[in-house]
């Protein structure tokens, strides 16, 4: 009587496992044909790339001279 409880067991656990395997296998294949599908009816646009305003090099150009200043007014100081 044991011997068949154990077996049923056992076969109820490959019968479960097996349907989570199946179940798994079809989830990544409608997945991926979801992909396919949204790829072809909404592309990805390439993003669009910022250009360097005159605004942003002059800030940048104000940077480098407010470092240097610093750099050399500490070099001043401490010789």
């Amino acid at each position: 009587m044991e011997i068949d409880i154990v077996g049923e067991s056992l076969k109820f656990m490959v019968l479960g496992m097996l349907i989570v395997f199946v179940f798994l296998v079809v989830l990544v294949q409608i997945m991926k044909l979801q992909a396919k599908i949204i790829n072809k009816y909404f592309p990805e646009k390439a993003p669009a790339v910022p250009t360097q305003t005159t605004t942003q090099a002059t800030d940048n150009a104000h940077h480098v001279a407010a470092i240097v200043a610093a750099i050399s007014e500490f070099r001043k100081n401490k010789s």
